[in-house]
């Protein structure tokens, strides 16, 4: 029998979820703003991080 989970959890998994989208553009912005060869340095791909999306603020 497949336990359900309740509507608290799902809700804060969803809030976590969206959250952690949110800070994946939000560095994806901070990162774009890197010359092309900090970035290769460090393994980043500019268009990769273009494909992902960024955003140059938190909120």
């Amino acid at each position: 029998m497949a336990q359900r989970t309740g509507f608290f959890r799902n809700a804060v998994g969803a809030l976590v979820e969206a959250r952690q989208r949110q800070v994946n553009r939000y560095v994806n912005g901070a990162l774009l703003m890197l010359d092309d060869e900090t970035l290769k340095t460090h393994g980043y791909d500019r268009n990769e991080l273009k494909k992902q999306g960024g955003a140059y603020y938190m909120f």
